[in-house]
C-alpha cells in the first residue's frame, strides 16, 4: 500500500498527490484547496484505508485537515480528493513567498484508533506548496486577485555550469536562483527543457515565476518523434503541478516549424493534465496553431518609439520569450550582447547599455517597460555564459560568466530593482560605479543606481550630486554619467606627491535626501597578495554529503585588497581535508589563469565532515611575486542518511594501465578516411546550420 509516483502511475491528471488552489480571497483571508490523492493497492485482497491531508502554515500553525475512507480493489489504485478549507490565508507572492507544509499520509483504516497507533501508518508524503491564484489577461498578470503593478522581467536559464556542464548538484541549482532573484529577475524560462527539481524549489521560496518547456529545439520529426514529445509534455505536468511558482507551461518545441496540429494536441495535452483554473500555455505568435494557446511569444511592436494596440491581431495578452541577444549571422556570432567578462571594462559597458536601453529597435529592458499592458514581460537570453555545443564558441552573453562572476550587466540589472527592501529578495537600494579606475579606463564615470539621485566625489573632493533619470513610461533609472571624472594622469600626479591614497572615486546613492547605500573604487598598486573567497550565498550550509560543489575565487590584490584587474598570472590551487578539486591534474590540483583579476576554482566536498583548506599561489613564484593565499572552512554532517559509498581509489586519479598497442594504433589508411568522414560531416553541419539560422531569424 503506498502513494504513487505521478509519473509512474500514468494518471491523466492524477497519480501522486494533486495540488492546486481552488479559491482565494485576499480581503478575508479565505481560501479553498483541493489535494488529490491516489494510492496504490498490490495486495492479493481488497483494501480499506483513510487519506489524511493537513496544511500547515509557513510557520507550522492554523493546520487544517481532513480525512477521507478509500477502498481499493486488489492490485488496483484508488483515488480521493480532498477539499480544504483555510482561514488566516498567507498566499504566495514573489516577494512573500510562503510556502505551506502539505502531509498526507495513509492509514490502515482496520482496528483500533489509528490515528494514535503509527503501526498503523502505511505511507506519506510530506511537500511545499504555496497558495496563490493565478490570471494572465489583456492587463496583464493577475496574482491573487491583484494586477502585477510591475512587468515580469526575468531571464532564461540552461543550467549548464562551467566544468560541471549539466551534472549541477543541489547548492548550486539554489544559489543560481538566488543570483538571479538578487539582480531583480521576477521570471525565469526554462531553456528548452524542465529545469532540475532543486532549482524549481528554490523558485518556490525565492519567489521566481517560472514558465516550464518540454525538451526540444529546431527539430520536427514525425510518427514515432512526435509521440516522444507528447509523452514529455505529460510528464513535465505531472512532475512540476505542484509548484506554485510555475505561471504557464510551454509544450511546443523552441522555434521550431512544426504542424498546426502538433501544436493543438500539445496546448490540449497540458490542459488534459492540469484540468483547473490558472493553467496557460504559451507559443510563439508565428507559428502554426498558435491561435489555440492562451498567451503568444513575441516582440512588442515598435514604430518611432510608438506603441499601437491595433497591431495585434487578437486580444491575447503577450510575452517575449527572449530578448537581449544580437548576433550578426549564425555563423559569426558577433554581437554587442556576447561579451566575456575578461574581455574588460569597455565590452562589458557596452553589454550592459545594450541590455538596458539601445538606440535600435529591438527588446530591451526599456522596450519591454515601455510595452503596452497586454505585453506583460520577457526574458533575457541569457543570465549566464555556457557551452553549447552547435557553435565553437560559448555563450558569453550572459550577466554572470560561467563560473558565476558578475560583469556589469549584472549590476545594471539591480539597478531597475525596487529601491524599497521587500520580505523577499530582489530588492534594495543599489548603487555600483562601473568603473575600476585603470589606466585604460574611460574617463566618463558610470553609476548604476536604483537610488533618487548619486552623488560622486573624486580624489576626495567636492561631491556631485546627479539625480537618478527615468524614461517616460519606459527604463526605470537611466544610468548615471560624470563626465571626465576618472584622470589616469591626476592619479599619477597625486601618486608621484606621495598622495597615491586619496585617489578614489565614491559614490554614494540618496532617498530621500539620506544616503542609504555607498561604493568605493580605488586604482590598485603594486600586486602583493592572493585573496581567497569562498562564493556561497546566504542559507547555504557545508554540507559533507560528497556532492556539493562551491566556487573559491582567487583574486590578486594590492596591499589594501584592490583587485588588479589587468594581471595575467597562473594560479595553482590544491586542497587539503574531506574534498576535492574539479580538476584533470593526476596529482589532485588546479591551475587557472587570472582574468580580470580573478581566478575560480571549484571545490567538491566530500562524504565525512572536517576542516577543508584551499591555498592559491602564483604559478612561478619568486621574492616579488603576490604572497599566497589561504581560506580554510569547516564542513558538517548532512543529518541525513547518505545511501552512496564513496571510492577513495581513482579519486582525482586516472586509472591504472594502458592501453595495448595494438588498440592504440591506427592504420594510416584508417586516418585519411577518418579526416574524409569529418570533412564531410563539416559540411553536413554547415548545411544544417544554413537551415537553422533561417529558421531563427524567422521566429525572431
Amino acid at each position: 500500500m503506498y502513494i504513487t509516483d505521478p509519473n509512474e502511475a500514468g494518471t491523466v491528471a492524477g497519480g501522486g498527490v494533486f495540488f492546486r488552489t481552488e479559491f482565494l480571497d485576499p480581503r478575508t483571508r479565505k481560501g479553498k484547496v483541493g489535494v488529490k490523492v491516489q494510492v496504490a493497492n498490490q495486495a492479493d485482497k481488497e483494501r480499506k484505508v483513510r487519506v489524511q491531508a493537513v496544511m500547515t502554515d509557513p510557520k507550522g500553525v492554523d493546520p487544517a485537515g481532513e480525512t477521507v475512507p478509500l477502498t481499493i480493489p486488489p492490485h488496483s489504485t484508488g483515488e480521493v480528493d480532498i477539499p480544504l478549507v483555510l482561514s488566516n490565508v498567507k498566499p504566495w507572492s514573489p516577494d512573500n513567498p510562503d510556502l505551506y507544509t502539505l502531509s498526507v499520509e495513509v492509514w490502515d483504516a482496520v482496528g483500533g484508533d489509528h490515528s494514535k497507533d503509527p503501526a498503523h501508518l502505511l505511507d506519506n508524503r510530506s511537500i511545499r506548496v504555496g497558495v496563490r491564484t493565478v490570471e494572465i489577461t489583456e492587463k496583464g498578470l493577475v496574482l491573487n486577485g491583484s494586477l502585477f503593478p510591475e512587468k515580469l522581467i526575468g531571464g532564461n536559464r540552461h543550467q549548464d555550469f562551467a566544468r560541471l556542464g549539466n551534472a549541477v548538484p543541489n547548492n548550486l541549482q539554489w544559489q543560481d536562483a538566488v543570483k538571479l532573484r538578487k539582480a531583480g529577475m521576477r521570471v525565469i524560462r526554462s531553456a528548452h527543457y524542465p529545469q532540475d527539481p532543486a532549482f524549481m524549489d528554490a523558485c518556490d521560496r525565492l519567489g521566481l515565476f517560472v514558465i516550464v518547456a518540454t525538451p526540444g529545439w529546431q527539430f520536427w520529426g514525425s510518427g514515432p518523434f512526435a509521440d516522444r514529445v507528447y509523452d514529455d509534455i505529460r510528464q513535465m505536468v505531472r512532475r512540476d503541478r505542484n509548484h506554485p511558482s510555475v505561471m504557464m507551461w510551454e509544450p511546443i518545441l523552441n522555434e521550431t516549424h512544426y504542424p498546426a496540429d502538433f501544436a493543438k494536441k500539445a496546448r490540449d495535452l497540458v490542459h488534459e493534465e492540469y484540468p483547473y483554473k490558472g493553467c496557460y500555455t504559451a507559443c510563439d505568435a508565428v507559428a502554426q496553431g498558435s491561435q489555440h494557446y492562451e498567451v503568444l511569444y513575441a516582440h512588442p511592436v515598435t514604430g518611432d518609439k510608438h506603441w499601437s494596440i491595433k497591431e495585434r491581431k487578437n486580444s491575447k495578452p503577450y510575452f517575449t520569450r527572449e530578448f537581449g541577444d544580437n548576433v550578426d549571422t549564425w555563423s559569426a556570432h558577433n554581437s554587442t550582447s556576447r561579451v566575456a567578462r575578461h574581455w574588460g571594462e569597455a565590452p562589458m559597458m557596452v553589454q550592459a547599455l545594450h541590455y538596458l536601453k539601445t538606440s535600435f529597435p529591438y527588446t530591451t529592458y526599456d522596450t519591454l517597460n515601455a510595452a503596452p499592458a497586454y505585453h506583460f514581460g520577457g526574458c533575457l537570453w541569457h543570465p549566464f555564459d555556457h557551452q553549447r555545443g552547435y557553435h565553437p564558441d560559448p555563450f558569453y552573453g550572459g550577466i554572470l560568466d560561467a563560473f558565476r562572476q558578475p560583469k556589469t550587466s549584472y549590476y545594471a540589472f539591480m539597478s531597475q530593482r525596487p529601491q524599497k527592501t521587500r520580505n523577499g529578495l530582489g530588492s534594495g537600494p543599489v548603487v555600483h560605479i562601473a568603473n575600476e579606475c585603470t589606466p585604460f579606463s574611460p574617463e566618463d564615470v558610470t553609476v548604476f543606481s536604483n537610488c533618487d539621485s548619486v552623488r560622486l566625489s573624486v580624489n576626495g573632493g567636492p561631491p556631485v550630486e546627479k539625480k537618478v533619470a527615468s524614461c517616460p513610461g519606459g527604463l526605470k533609472r537611466v544610468p548615471v554619467v560624470f563626465p571626465k571624472a576618472w584622470d589616469f594622469m591626476e592619479n599619477k600626479k597625486l601618486a608621484r606627491g606621495g598622495k597615491e591614497g586619496a585617489v578614489k572615486l565614491v559614490a554614494e546613492g540618496l532617498i530621500g535626501g539620506k544616503v542609504v547605500v555607498r561604493h568605493e573604487v580605488r586604482p590598485a598598486r603594486r600586486a602583493e597578495k592572493i585573496r581567497l573567497t569562498l562564493d556561497r550565498e546566504d542559507g547555504v550550509d557545508l554540507y559533507a554529503n560528497g556532492s556539493d560543489v562551491f566556487a573559491v575565487v582567487a583574486e590578486v590584490t594590492d596591499g589594501r585588497g584592490t583587485v588588479k584587474r589587468l594581471n595575467d598570472e597562473e594560479i595553482v590551487f590544491p586542497v587539503e581535508g574531506p574534498a576535492e578539486l574539479l580538476t584533470d591534474s593526476p596529482d589532485g590540483t588546479l591551475t587557472q589563469p587570472v582574468k580580470w583579476g580573478s581566478a575560480p576554482a571549484l571545490v567538491r566536498l566530500g562524504a565525512k565532515p572536517g576542516t577543508v583548506t584551499v591555498r592559491a599561489s602564483v604559478k612561478h613564484p619568486g621574492s616579488q611575486k603576490p604572497v599566497s593565499g589561504v581560506i580554510k572552512f569547516d564542513t558538517k554532517a548532512p543529518g541525513l542518511k547518505m545511501l552512496f559509498t564513496e571510492d577513495a581509489v581513482g579519486c582525482g586519479k586516472k586509472a591504472a594501465g594502458t592501453p595495448s598497442s595494438a588498440a592504440a594504433s591506427v592504420s594510416e589508411r584508417e586516418k585519411s578516411l577518418q579526416m574524409e568522414l569529418e570533412k564531410v560531416r563539416h559540411e553536413l553541419n554547415r548545411l544544417r546550420n544554413e537551415k537553422v539560422s533561417a529558421q531563427q531569424t524567422h521566429f525572431e
